[in-house]
């Protein structure tokens, strides 16, 4: 077996491939790299067993076909530091022995058979299937708005990741902690079926990084898993089993009082004070009144506080009400109008957070819940 393939193009695939092989591995194969050749495209495949990645390549000077397993961490770091030109790789079919040679330089290994690569492939009935094709945008903005919000309780594993509900018009990306809450409607293209289910953490972040180039995905989503699929890449992974909870339900429909404020202002506020409060628990409180918002922390371990005052306008008399810091800074970092809608209805009930301006085809809402606050 003999290809030719130029160094950095080699190199962008397999760094992008590499993001799904975990740093421990319960078998060792799982640290390599499946090399494929057919024709005159190498296809590189990465796994954890639950998601496996496969890359495209277009190499010149094929010669034979077949498959062989190399050391990912080897290639990827050799390939990082090679300069940019062509490459050539020489398989010996009989021994698997790998000679990666160009102009000045030549490196020898051995490969592993590529027989003994684990597949997670699975089949499953046609009427199981759902498929769509939606622009790689949409589905990127849909794991943006919500990524923060997963949660990372064992206990609640359903929330350990990104509800994807699809409608035939539009999709809705869900996200949740219990303390917060993110619904991020996407219009952009209509799928034209309907389902659900539930992202993992890891395969959501594949997708940001790994499709983000891309122009289109089609997405198949059969019982237990999706494959997204591009020109350049397959991405197969695994759902999170169970019920997502029923999040339309505790978003509250009545929240009278409107405050509208600055979105940097606030945000580097929040920051500044932020660095006062009790890490126990990241509490900042908050005085509302009409034209202004008065932020105040304190950690009485070490004797610190802090405060200071955002002007705003709220259509409330006053109210006082705390929110963690950490959380208030990742929905502001989020959210990227220049303004920033909150909704209250009182200091007990969650505030939802609102841009002052939906994008085209979208709808995002932000739900947070508030801390127990004695006195100002």
């Amino acid at each position: 077996m003999k290809f030719n393939v130029p160094s950095k193009t080699l190199y962008n695939y397999v760094s992008s491939v590499s993001k799904v092989i975990n740093s421990k591995n319960a078998l060792s194969i799982l640290n390599n790299f499946l090399f494929s050749l057919e024709g005159n495209t190498l296809t590189i495949t990465a796994s954890d067993l639950e998601n496996t990645l496969t890359a495209r390549v277009p190499v010149t000077e094929a010669e034979g076909e077949g498959k062989f397993c190399v050391d990912a961490r080897r290639v990827v770091d050799l390939l990082k530091e090679m300069p940019d030109q062509g490459i050539t790789f020489d398989i010996n079919d009989d021994n698997l022995s790998v000679d990666i040679t160009y102009p000045s330089g030549n490196y020898s290994f051995i490969a592993l058979n590529g027989n003994e690569y684990p597949s997670n492939e699975n089949a499953a009935d046609a009427t199981e299937r759902l498929e769509f094709t939606c622009p790689t945008e949409q589905i990127i903005k849909g794991i943006d708005n919500t990524l923060f919000a997963v949660g990372n309780d064992d206990l609640r594993p359903q929330m350990m990741g990104i509800l994807w509900d699809i409608k035939p018009d539009a999709i809705t990306f869900v996200a949740t902690d219990t303390r917060k809450l993110v619904k991020y409607r996407n219009a952009l293209s209509a799928p034209g079926v309907e389902g659900s289910c539930i992202l993992p953490l890891k395969p959501a972040t594949v997708i940001k990084n790994v499709f983000a180039k891309e122009q289109e995905v089609k997405v198949t989503i059969e019982p237990k898993s999706a494959t997204f699929e591009s020109p350049s890449f397959t991405f197969n992974c695994r759902f999170i089993k169970g019920n997502f909870p029923d999040y339309n339900r505790v978003i509250p429909t009545n929240n009278p009082y409107v405050l509208t404020i600055d979105r940097q202002s606030f945000l580097n506020a929040v920051r500044r004070v932020g660095v006062f409060v009790d890490p126990g628990h990241g509490l900042v409180k908050f005085k509302l009144t009409p034209d202004k918002i008065i932020l105040k922390a304190q950690d009485n371990n070490f004797c610190t506080s802090a405060w200071e005052s955002v002007p705003c306008d709220f259509t409330g008399n006053e109210m006082i009400i705390g929110f963690s810091a950490p959380y208030l800074i990742e929905i502001f970092g989020t959210l990227s109008t220049s303004d920033i809608v909150i909704k209250l209805s009182d200091p007990s009930k969650p505030g939802v957070f609102l841009p002052s301006e939906n994008e085209a085809d979208s709808e995002l809402l932000m739900l947070l819940m508030p801390m127990t606050v004695s006195d100002f």
